[in-house]
């Protein structure tokens, strides 16, 4: 661990604080319908996207309407990617001449980037047409991103209005997040990608010469314009099997550094807009300092791990970091960072290969997936997650003095304390449940290249990440097999609808209930005690049901290289 790196992580957070109040400001306005700069511009084209589609904008939905519209939504968004990849071979935009993908990989893939997944059990070069990638992959990594923000919205109304049955509209919600914020923000960082050295062409791939007089044939294709929504989306699936380590998806410093800052930026913005629509901007910073307890202490515990390096190497007088699976133009500081951050916002992108981290420095992805990827989270899904969190501690902080919990002015009761531990914990039930079928069932062991407690970890992180709907994964384990292909569908599913939907039932059931004035009995929500309590209850939900078992792989991993080194010098 040096000062520059300190620097570096120190760097990285102030300029994600300072993008967070104009952003939010921005998107509040958005959605609350206000005009903004762009107004001039993409108010007609929005008036007529209503009109084609039939919406009307002024009319708002129920929670059970909008929640129903969101997942018909989804549905037809399956349908066109699931027939894009099994008919690519048919259609244009094909230079490579990429066949029909599998159907069981053509199902886990559709689900995985409609859910904003973006799990990839291929590699993309080698797989997707340019058509593909672009009417199908690129155009979900608009929608699926959207959708998480316009259900953090949605919730965010729960809180703020009173008396109401009402939060929102999804088509309008939608229509306004793509238009307004992810397509404005993405035409210029495409611009910003190419100019650092990303392609974006519809060329065919380069057959070139090696210095060796072999033949190698470089993959092309409209990539800048996916890694900008993948990035600003938190969706992470790459368009090289690389991902984010490939340097034509990561050329430089800078983009490495701007992609970064892009992962978070919408997802902490959210949280001003949640401080803003209730009224009260100490709230959302509140949140965000939450959020940021949680993401320093990971950072902390993965740089040291990483910069402390291994063991058995430093026994055989092979000093300095891990620097294995790491690209030496990012080094180990931005590696630990890159790998913190993408696992803490959902989004699968790696600028090196988790499975090379040490034991305990993989841990840290693995405890920022299973608390359900509240550090800022995936765009929107975050915040939900994050309030579903402080849902239960301010449940916990009203048990302690004896009163109805209170938060936002809104009472909080049995129904929506029901409704977070459900969205919660649900998410154990799928990783825990589906490792076990897999470290037993016989197909699925023969796809572990690692046997022992790394394969271990390999499978538990492979649908922790699922669950989780973020889309890395730790490698050595071959996942396209109908067995992982099924069940890694299943988990992606459960693991984004089954906590949108009761995140959602609690929005309307707050948005019915009457706003409660503060009294002297109110718990503060705005001060380091609050924070101090939603940390600790994050924790302790973490230990009673996600640690235990997160802490078998890779804490036996730790320990075991350990006792080879001791039993090695001894």
């Amino acid at each position: 661990m040096t000062l520059i790196g300190w620097i570096q992580i120190i760097l990285y957070c102030a300029v994600v604080v300072a993008l967070v109040k104009p952003l939010g400001w921005f998107m509040t306005r958005v959605f609350n319908g206000e005009r903004t700069f762009l107004s001039p511009v993409l108010r007609p084209v929005e008036r007529g996207l209503y009109a084609l589609a039939g919406v009307d904008e002024n009319r708002e939905q129920h929670w059970l309407t909008y929640t129903i519209a969101m997942l018909l939504f989804h549905v037809g968004g399956f349908i066109i990617l699931y027939a894009l990849m099994r008919f690519q071979a048919l259609l244009p935009f094909n230079p490579a001449e990429q066949s029909a993908v599998a159907p069981d990989l053509s199902l886990n893939t559709a689900i995985s980037f409609i859910t904003n997944t973006n799990w990839q059990n291929y590699g993309g070069e080698g797989t997707m047409s340019y058509l593909t990638q672009m009417l199908g992959l690129t155009h979900q990594n608009f929608l699926s991103a959207a959708t998480g923000i316009v259900l953090a919205v949605a919730l965010i109304r729960g809180f703020a209005r009173a008396s109401v049955r009402t939060v929102g509209n999804f088509w309008v919600d939608l229509t306004r997040c793509t238009l307004y914020v992810l397509l404005p923000i993405c035409v210029i960082y495409t611009l910003f990608l190419v100019w650092q050295g990303i392609p974006q062409t519809l060329g065919p791939y380069i057959d070139a010469t090696t210095l060796e007089g072999g033949k190698q044939t470089i993959a092309l294709g409209p990539v800048a314009s996916q890694v900008a929504i993948k990035m600003l989306g938190t969706n992470g699936g790459g368009f090289f099997n690389a991902n984010a380590a490939h340097p034509f998806e990561n050329p430089t410093a800078l983009s490495n550094f701007v992609q970064m800052i892009s992962i978070f930026a919408l997802g902490a913005a959210l949280t001003n807009v949640f401080g803003r629509m209730v009224g009260d901007q100490r709230q959302g910073w509140a949140i965000l300092g939450v959020m940021g307890v949680l993401f320093i202490a990971g950072v902390a515990v993965c740089y040291w791990a990483e910069a402390h390096g291994n063991d058995a190497f430093t026994a055989m007088g092979l000093a300095g970091g891990n620097m294995e699976g790491k690209e030496v133009r990012f080094g180990i500081v931005a590696s630990a960072l890159f790998a913190v951050i993408t696992t803490a916002a959902s989004c699968g992108a790696v600028n090196a290969m988790h499975d090379s981290f040490t034991a305990l420095g993989g841990m840290i992805p693995l405890i920022n997936m299973q608390l359900g990827e509240i550090i800022v989270g995936g765009v929107g899904a975050g915040l939900y997650g994050m309030l579903l969190f402080v849902i239960i501690a301010i449940f916990v902080a009203g048990l302690m003095v004896g009163r109805t919990p209170e938060y936002i002015g809104k009472k909080i009761e049995s129904r929506e304390v029901k409704m977070a531990m459900l969205a919660i914990l649900v998410l154990p039930l799928m990783y825990l449940g589906f490792t076990a079928v897999a470290v037993v069932y016989p197909t699925a062991v023969s796809s572990m290249a690692n046997p022992g407690p790394h394969g271990f970890s390999e499978v538990l992180y492979a649908y922790t990440s699922q669950t989780a709907n973020n889309g890395s994964a730790f490698a050595g384990l071959t996942g396209n097999i109908f067995f992982y292909n099924i069940t890694g569908a299943i988990a992606m599913m459960v693991g984004r609808f089954w906590m949108i939907i009761p995140a959602m039932a609690i929005a309307g059931s707050l948005a019915e209930k009457k706003s409660v004035p503060p009294s002297v009995g109110t718990f503060p929500t705005t001060g380091g005690l609050f924070i101090g309590l939603v940390v600790g209850v994050i924790l302790i939900v973490g230990g009673l049901t996600f640690f235990p078992a997160l802490a078998l792989g890779p804490i036996v991993e730790h320990l075991a290289m350990t006792a080879g080194t001791l039993f090695a010098a001894n």
